[in-house]
């Protein structure tokens, strides 16, 4: 299947659009960036399928990084955190696996969607 994600700015009430994503896959102890999988967020938030075509979903441990201090960089705003990282297992990789990040400036939190 594949790997999606989307960001919602909870304190503004809308998608955090614009935002730079990029994937990595563990690899002999190393998170090492999977060719092509970077992206930024569309209008709506989203960035699907993080996968590039043709590159299968592999079971293993991922990792996304959201460059989210440019993000608030770019509302004029001082953000506390620069970046987020969320690393997760896939398990079966006949499953989708939608990791969605739900931001305000001083926190965030996330959750395996569908």
């Amino acid at each position: 299947m594949g790997i999606s994600t989307h960001i919602l700015d909870t304190a503004i009430g809308r998608p955090a659009t614009g935002v730079s994503v990029s994937l990595a896959r563990l690899q002999q102890g190393q998170w090492v960036a999977v060719p092509g999988a970077d992206s930024r967020t569309d209008s709506d938030g989203r960035c699907r399928p993080l996968l590039p075509e043709g590159t299968p979903l592999a079971a293993g441990f991922y990792l996304i990084r959201f460059d989210t201090g440019a993000y608030y960089e770019s509302l004029q705003l001082a953000g506390l955190y620069p970046y987020v990282e969320i690393a997760f297992e896939v398990r079966n990789a006949e499953q989708h696996y939608h990791i969605p990040l739900l931001l305000t400036a001083n926190g965030y939190t996330t959750y395996r969607g569908s």
